[in-house]
């Protein structure tokens, strides 16, 4: 039987730093009020003219790199996004121009900060059935484009960055189990009001800005992750245990011990990236991992387990032997 493995890793961020001081001076908020309630002390943010694709190609070329593969070994694209470069062609075709890769499937994945563990499901399923032997898997993501720099209560949590794995084709489980879910009843609890099909009238009323409720948002983070951590164990039959690393979302570190105490983790077997990153969205769990494996602390042969949760709302997790 064939399975999937993570075969290398690359991560990328913007050189700019924006810290809590920083964001001081353009609104009312302070270092302590964030770090309180995120835990977040600073942010990359995407200079101007820097794109998600032109991130995402960085942190592709560093995951072939880690693989020690080329391009042209891949066989498959997928880009998790919410933040693409264009309403069309799909980020993933652009990235696949930029590798000058031809005549191989692109596309992208939009499932908000659940979008990584969204594509690695899909790469999943093709390496399985025999339909690519080697993916690449990007989260990419310019949250600073779609913020509202006066609102103190989203400005502060999110910035950019990029983050890739190649899942290659092993006869050893890598990727043990993946699960995804969703439900669309809490849509206004997070999202940004403004598109393509709703009119251009509702992005110049209202901004194309994210919109949160973020105690309501918080509650139900906290109750789904614990939820879906549960499930994956259970439905592998191990044990919170033989986890050796949690790598969660980056969303806040409220949110992260929350699910790590509902797993009885200790804060050392956890991934931790967003005081340094903020929330990155679909980029967050991997370059967390990548973070990880690359400073020595995920090593090969341990067993990880992945979850996010983001708007939609939308959820996942993954068990992973690196």
């Amino acid at each position: 039987m064939t399975f999937a493995r993570i075969a290398g890793t690359g991560g990328y961020l913007p050189e700019r730093i924006v810290t809590n001081k920083d964001l001081e001076d353009i609104v009312d908020t302070s270092d302590e009020w964030i770090q309180e309630r995120s835990g977040i002390k600073r942010r990359h943010i995407a200079a101007d003219g820097e794109t998600t694709s032109d991130m995402a190609l960085v942190a592709a070329r560093r995951a072939l790199d880690s693989a020690s593969l080329v391009a042209d070994d891949i066989d498959l694209i997928i880009v998790a996004t919410t933040t693409p470069d264009k309403v069309f062609p799909s980020t993933a075709c652009i990235v696949q121009r930029l590798l000058e890769v031809k005549n191989i499937p692109a596309f992208d994945v939009h499932a908000a900060c659940s979008g990584f563990i969204y594509a690695l499901d899909i790469a999943n399923r093709f390496i399985k059935t025999g339909g690519a032997k080697n993916v690449l898997i990007i989260g990419s993501e310019t949250y600073s484009r779609i913020l509202d720099w006066t609102d103190r209560g989203t400005c502060v949590l999110f910035g950019d960055g990029s983050g890739a794995v190649v899942l290659s084709a092993s006869n050893n489980a890598g990727v043990i189990s993946t699960h995804i879910h969703s439900d669309g009843e809490f849509e206004e609890l997070l999202h940004v009001p403004a598109g393509i099909s709703s009119g251009y009238e509702t992005f110049q009323q209202e901004g194309a800005f994210i919109k949160m409720k973020g105690s309501e948002v918080f509650r139900r983070a906290v109750g789904t992750l614990g939820s879906i951590a549960r499930e994956t164990l259970e439905g592998n039959n191990v044990s919170q245990e033989d986890i050796s690393w949690l790598v969660p979302h980056q969303a806040n570190l409220r949110i992260i011990a929350a699910a790590a105490k509902k797993l009885g983790l200790p804060m050392e077997q956890v991934i931790v990236t967003v005081d340094e990153h903020a929330n990155t969205s679909s980029a967050s769990i991997p370059l967390a991992l990548d973070v990880a494996v690359r400073d020595g602390r995920i090593k090969s042969g341990d067993l990880l387990l992945f979850e996010a949760f983001g708007a939609g709302f939308t959820w996942g997790s993954a068990l992973v032997r690196y």
